[in-house]
């Protein structure tokens, strides 16, 4: 009898082992089953929309339905199900997209779909104020997180299938607001901001440090303005509205504070510093963005001082110059983290992904991020009233100098000052050229065009 019982208990327990595994199968069935099916030649994909219900993408696109560039804008940023772009809205979120139901199975008439937080219309005519001209712009609610504008020129145009692969150029089939750039002198906000919350508020707002032209730093190599005649004595606030580099120089010299403290304060902004740890990502619905980097050895190096105003071995990405913003302009010193999908819905139309607003670690002091805010809207106020004419804006400008000095990107980003409108911004144009279309121009209409259609 007991040989028995125990055989039935052997039994039952078998039987609770395979209906729990049972279950386990037909869940992971049901929930990954679209994903697989999805990455299919012959999987049937639902639409992509922008905020307002503008179409982004449609498997069954053709120029005689929206017009020969209708996609152009968006073409590396959204992407298409060719496999030819990796790192886009479509590529990454195939499975959020597929029309099948492991209950139901393929529905050509499914309602699976992505709406993104993108506005097409002011991304286009962001898109086209680059004119001729190349590199990217990115713009998003500081306190929601909602990605508005993001583009990337040149761009593909997805309609033409690849046909003209040979002849784009280089970048086309990149996102650029997401993998790094020199950042120029829009490094100086990390590097004042270091300096604020390392030295105390008081002690950076008293120093004054002289602009011939040029400065011969403690090792005797020669940092460069880009005023050729100076700028002459300055405090913090003049030397960043200058971006005067004799001035930085100096500052990163100065006995007020060691190089460990500009390296933590890097890190903390999430820097990779001297090449340690693994490179890291911010992650954006699925689309990798490139953290920033950067090498310091020793403060008085040209190097080091070079690096610490955006030049050197520092990179940042587009995204994460707007993104820090966040931290300055919310007076937090914590990040409000970007998305582009607000929601999405499955098959049936029910909505399965709904966004939420997310934040990053605290980088700094909200004392640091509230006294960098006021010097970013001092710098509006004298140099940059006229990007959104009545409301103040902070803001920051830099030239970094790429191809071993041979060219030069423009630079700008900064923050609205308004709580009705709370939007951060980032410009890049590539090989910029006085006399041609400058980051101002395209701050003015990302932001005068952005708030009349929110």
């Amino acid at each position: 009898m007991k040989s028995i019982r125990r055989g039935q208990h052997l039994i039952t327990l078998m039987l609770l082992l395979f209906l729990v595994l049972f279950g386990i199968l037909i869940y992971k069935l049901q929930s990954e089953a679209s994903f697989y099916i999805s990455h299919s030649d012959n999987a049937s994909l639902g639409l992509v929309y922008d905020r307002k219900g503008d179409v982004l993408f449609d498997p069954n696109a053709s120029a005689d339905t929206y017009g020969a560039d209708h996609f152009l804008d968006v073409g590396n940023l959204i992407g298409d199900d060719s496999r030819q772009m990796t790192n886009t809205i479509v590529a990454q979120n195939k499975g959020l997209l597929t029309n099948f139901s492991f209950l139901l199975g393929e529905q050509q008439d499914g309602k699976a779909a992505i709406y993104c937080t993108l506005d097409h219309a002011v991304n286009r005519k962001v898109y086209d104020a680059f004119g001729r001209k190349n590199g990217c712009a990115v713009a998003y609610n500081y306190v929601t997180g909602e990605i508005y504008v993001c583009l990337s020129k040149p761009s593909v145009n997805i309609l033409n299938h690849y046909s003209d692969l040979e002849t784009l150029e280089a970048g086309s089939l990149l996102c650029k607001v997401f993998y790094p750039t020199v950042p120029g002198s829009t490094q100086k906000i990390a590097t004042t901001a270091a300096a604020l919350e390392t030295m105390g508020y008081d002690a950076v707002m008293a120093k004054r440090f002289s602009c011939a032209g040029s400065y011969t730093n403690l090792t005797g190599e020669v940092i460069r303005c880009h005023h050729a005649a100076g700028h002459g004595e300055q405090d913090i606030v003049q030397a960043f509205a200058n971006s005067c580099n004799p001035f930085f120089a100096q500052l990163v010299e100065d006995n007020g504070w060691t190089l460990d403290n500009i390296e933590n304060f890097y890190k903390r902004m999430g820097y990779r510093v001297n090449e340690e740890g693994e490179q890291g990502y911010f992650d954006i619905n699925g689309i990798s963005a490139y953290t920033a980097s950067t090498t310091l050895t020793d403060k008085r190096d040209f190097n080091t001082q070079w690096g610490c105003m955006g030049q050197g071995e520092t990179l940042a990405s587009p995204l994460q110059l707007m993104v820090w913003q966040s931290a300055i302009a919310n007076q937090t010193g914590t990040c409000t983290l970007p998305h582009l999908i607000d929601h999405a819905t499955d098959v049936k139309g029910t909505i399965t992904a709904q966004a939420q607003t997310a934040y990053g670690t605290n980088m700094f002091a909200a004392q640091t991020a509230s006294e960098v805010r006021e010097i970013m809207l001092d710098n509006g106020r004298e140099h940059y009233a006229g990007l959104l004419p009545g409301t103040e804006v902070g803001v920051k400008s830099g030239t970094a100098q790429v191809e071993n000095g041979d060219k030069e990107n423009s630079l700008l980003t900064g923050f609205v000052n308004d709580p009705n409108f709370p939007v951060a911004f980032c410009i890049v144009i590539e090989d910029r050229v006085s006399g041609e279309v400058s980051t101002s121009d395209i701050a003015s209409v990302l932001l005068q065009r952005l708030k009349e259609a929110l």
